[in-house]
């Protein structure tokens, strides 16, 4: 699947909601945000309009890692069609 390249920071960050994490605190123009489903894990999502393509990716291979999942997998529960 493609990555969307128009998302904004603040987006990811509500879609990120449906795997746990919360909003822990904003630092400057970043977003920290953390769940503790399957263990703890805490991510730094720029607050950017939009993300650029390799930050996006990145947090989302984190993500995936953490949540044990492939990056294709999380992003097509993200952003795929329903």
């Amino acid at each position: 699947m493609k990555l969307p390249r128009d998302l904004f920071g603040t987006e990811l960050v509500k879609l990120l909601a449906k795997f746990g994490y919360e909003v822990q605190r904003q630092t400057g123009s970043h977003i920290i945000v953390r769940t503790l489903q399957n263990g703890e894990d805490t991510q730094s999502i720029p607050a950017h309009k939009p993300l650029k393509i390799g930050t996006l990716s990145g947090i989302l291979s984190d993500v995936a890692v953490h949540l044990g999942m492939e990056k294709r997998e999380l992003a097509e529960r993200l952003f795929g069609k329903k």
